[in-house]
């Protein structure tokens, strides 16, 4: 079976196509364009939305052509249903019904989050994980129990990814500013008294952000940077950990656009060695937004039964990781 997919839950337009062929799960394209502005403050939904729009069939067309394939020759139509930004999740799914109307091609809505879970574990072989999802808008501590994703630990206020970019952008990084911030990490040497927030199984970074925004100026910025992260990451680590001690599990995935962080990547693969547990993180492609993990997780729920019909291939913009039975297991 062959997919083609459409993920626009914030700042990226993606068309993945992805094929199942022997149950491998084959990336034959993953194109996307990202609205992206140097000076901006955050992503404006609706001058988000317009990008899509303008970019949508030069993006689909550039993953037909890298996938040496014709419209004709796709078995499946999938798009991100939720959660993210309303006005850019229409985008995806006007193009999705659009093909499948157009090419009689079944039609399947899919949870982002979990979609970002599923392709991490087809890559990495990871089998029963908990799972740290650390992304812009999303921070998520989840194992599978009882067919469905559960969530151990969450954020109460911002993701992980905007906090680390308004950060970027009080100290003139620009957007994205995690790569950057994530260099000077490693500079850093002095670690600064700042606010460490883990409520129970959850976190909350506003209270770091703000300590943070107040010294600027008055430490060193490598010293300012490292701290920051090195704080945030222990959260998000110590969460990940209790889950680890709580289900018993013997896996770590972790996944989402931090995950590309180095910093975390060397903290979580640290806090597995001591538990011995095994560490898994995909390759960066597929750890940032992408629609080829959209595509695989549209192949499994429809292999699994689940089509969407078009009279309710509605978006969700507030889809929680947890309301999504997995069947498909």
């Amino acid at each position: 079976m062959i997919c083609l997919a459409f993920e626009s839950t914030a700042h990226t337009f993606g068309c993945g196509i992805v094929s199942d062929e022997k149950n491998k799960c084959r990336i034959l394209a993953n194109t996307k364009k990202s609205y992206i502005k140097e000076d901006s403050v955050g992503i404006h939904p609706r001058e988000a939305a317009d990008f899509h729009y303008a970019n949508a069939i030069n993006v689909l067309d550039n993953a037909l052509e890298k996938a040496n394939l014709k419209i004709e020759e796709i078995d499946l139509i999938s798009y991100s249903i939720g959660p993210g930004l309303g006005n850019c999740l229409k985008v995806g799914a006007v193009m999705a019904r659009t093909l499948s109307l157009l090419h009689n091609k079944p039609l399947v809505g899919v949870n982002h989050c979990i979609a970002h879970i599923e392709i991490g574990k087809k890559l990495t072989k990871a089998r029963d994980p908990i799972t740290c999802y650390a992304s812009g808008a999303n921070t998520q501590i989840i194992g599978l129990e009882k067919k469905r994703y559960r969530i151990f630990g969450e954020t109460l206020d911002i993701g992980i990814g905007n906090f680390l970019d308004v950060f970027g952008r009080e100290i003139n990084l620009g957007f994205p500013a995690g790569p950057k911030m994530d260099e000077m990490y490693f500079t850093g040497k002095e670690l600064i008294t700042l606010p460490y927030t883990v409520k129970g199984m959850d976190l909350a970074f506003s209270g770091l952000l703000t300590a943070g925004k107040k010294m600027i100026g008055k430490e060193k910025q490598s010293d300012l940077v490292f701290s920051l992260m090195h704080n945030a990451f222990a959260m998000l680590t110590e969460v990940t950990e209790r889950a680890l001690a709580h289900t018993g599990k013997k896996e770590v995935l972790l996944t989402g656009g931090v995950a590309s962080s180095n910093a975390l990547r060397e903290m979580m693969k640290e806090m597995c060695k001591q538990r011995k547990a095994k560490f898994f993180v995909p390759e960066r492609s597929v750890c940032v937004d992408n629609a080829a993990m959209i595509s695989w997780l549209g192949i499994l729920m429809y292999k699994s039964g689940i089509a969407t019909k078009i009279s309710e291939s509605r978006i969700l913009p507030k889809q929680r990781t947890d309301q999504i039975e997995v069947i498909w297991k």
